[in-house]
């Protein structure tokens, strides 16, 4: 079992969602972040006043997965996701421990489906 956690452009999830639904990845986690990496930021005025922006709006996905779909999770990512500009996003694999479904009480492979 691994935890897949994937930094997106918010302007992507429709699409990286389509790819996921292709490859029968169906199961996710979305939350809205902030982060920056080398995009670095920009600057902006605000009233007059030059204001530097460094932490730019990204979306986080954590999709937990049978070890099965670990390649095939990955590849709808970046498949979905990818527009060859820094800003991309990157994508980390973690082991998982363990997984309890909390309705039935089945853990592990069973858990996660």
């Amino acid at each position: 079992m691994k935890l897949i956690t994937a930094y997106i452009q918010p302007h992507k999830l429709n699409d990286v969602k389509e790819e996921l639904y292709k490859s029968e990845v169906y199961k996710m986690s979305v939350t809205n972040s902030l982060g920056c990496g080398q995009q670095k930021g920009y600057t902006e005025s605000y009233r007059g006043v030059d204001v530097e922006v460094n932490l730019l709006k990204k979306t986080r996905l954590e999709i937990a997965v049978n070890e099965d779909f670990v390649q095939r999770t990955v590849d709808a990512i970046i498949r979905g996701a990818r527009t060859g500009e820094i800003g991309d996003g990157k994508i980390f694999i973690t082991p998982l421990e363990e997984c309890i479904r909390i309705r039935s009480g089945e853990t592990g492979k069973e858990a996660i489906g």
